[in-house]
């Protein structure tokens, strides 16, 4: 199973002192968490993409092309890539070309977004949200599998015998997760691929994820790409640990009452019962986690949002230590204790689908 950090690279105030971080210092800040998480012996390192403040991320593949120079092992991602608002060209063109100098180390996961001001500022109308998300990755999925494109759609000029280039590293597209917190339709896309479904569910109750990530698998497996429990789903979550739960609560709490998405609303404790946030010891952490599995099934990627909300640079690199160090070791047991055989014990690597290839002619 993969574990790993995902960053949306908010600048927030520190509400325990009032100090902003810079943009500077928080895109430093999240190269910096990268680099920890390899060190904490983590998988994934993903980004969000943004394009409206408070937040810094807004290219994506500039910055994890940085991070793999100065990483060897780690993954990296995207939580998401706007496939609304980006051409979808573009994103073919990025993300070969991160491929090439991450030696494949790159995957991506394909999402509309939550912010609606932002599809005017690209030419285009959130209620057209759904209808692009479905047609741009139809075309991009053609752009990394045919060396010729030809293709004529409803929300983008023509192409006519177009090839994007750099071609996908070894002639495989980089693996596709499909983000959603609400839109069966994404579900639905996801599995009508043979895609990556993941459920960023940090802010609603599980019941709600259990139904989309329930439809993604029964789905995929409709299309033919396997059963139901050998679907590819990953899974979101948010941490703050202390050895003591007490000192964990105590410490924070500013940081989640003042969050700019979740403050000033229900309380932490409601939040901890109801959401899969977990605020407290690295054994509660271990505990909640594997509870996941016994709502959505076995599952192949976790990610942890850990530098939200203001906390410091230094708490966040504390946080991942006693994550590498405490929780994902005894994670990765119980989970691969549990998991049957013929479920797919990780998501998709370069490697493994260069494997696929050469035994089956086909690449998931």
């Amino acid at each position: 199973m993969q574990f790993g950090i995902f960053s949306v690279g908010d600048v927030t105030p520190d509400p325990t002192d009032g100090r902003v971080p810079t943009e500077a210092e928080r895109i430093k800040a999240m190269v910096t968490i990268a680099l920890k998480a390899e060190e904490a012996g983590l998988d994934v390192f993903a980004t969000g993409e943004h394009h409206n403040p408070p937040f810094v991320p807004s290219s994506p593949t500039t910055m994890l092309g940085y991070i793999a120079a100065r990483t060897e092992r780690l993954i990296l991602s995207t939580a998401t890539t706007l496939i609304t608002t980006n051409d979808p060209v573009k994103i073919a063109e990025d993300f070969a070309m991160l491929q090439h100098l991450a030696d494949g180390r790159v995957d991506l996961m394909m999402g509309r977004g939550n912010t609606g001001p932002v599809y005017p500022w690209f030419g285009k109308d959130i209620r057209d949200g759904i209808p692009l998300a479905i047609e741009n990755y139809h075309l991009l999925h053609r752009l990394w599998r045919e060396d010729v494109v030809d293709w004529e759609g409803r929300f983008r000029t023509p192409l006519q015998s177009f090839t994007s280039t750099p071609r996908p590293l070894d002639g495989v597209p980089p693996f596709v997760w499909h983000g959603s917190i609400r839109s069966p339709e994404i579900a639905e896309q996801a599995a009508y691929y043979g895609d990556g479904f993941f459920a960023n569910h940090i802010f609603w109750p599980k019941e709600h994820f259990q139904r989309l990530i329930a439809l993604y698998r029964q789905r995929f497996e409709h299309y033919g790409h396997g059963s139901a429990d050998q679907a590819i789903v990953g899974l979101g979550g948010q941490v703050f640990m202390r050895k003591n739960s007490q000192d964990a609560v105590r410490e924070f709490r500013p940081y989640f009452d003042n969050a700019p998405v979740y403050g000033h609303g229900p309380s932490l404790e409601e939040f901890t019962a109801e959401t899969p946030l977990t605020v407290g010891s690295p054994q509660q952490v271990i505990e909640k986690t594997l509870s996941f599995r016994d709502h959505f099934g076995d599952y192949q990627r976790q990610l942890f949002l850990m530098d939200h909300a203001g906390l410091p640079l230094k708490t966040v690199l504390e946080q991942i230590d006693m994550l590498g160090e405490e929780v994902v070791p005894v994670l990765r047991k119980e989970f691969e204790a549990l998991r049957p055989a013929h479920v797919p014990a990780t998501a998709p690597t370069h490697a493994s689908r260069i494997a696929s290839l050469a035994n089956t002619g086909e690449v998931r």
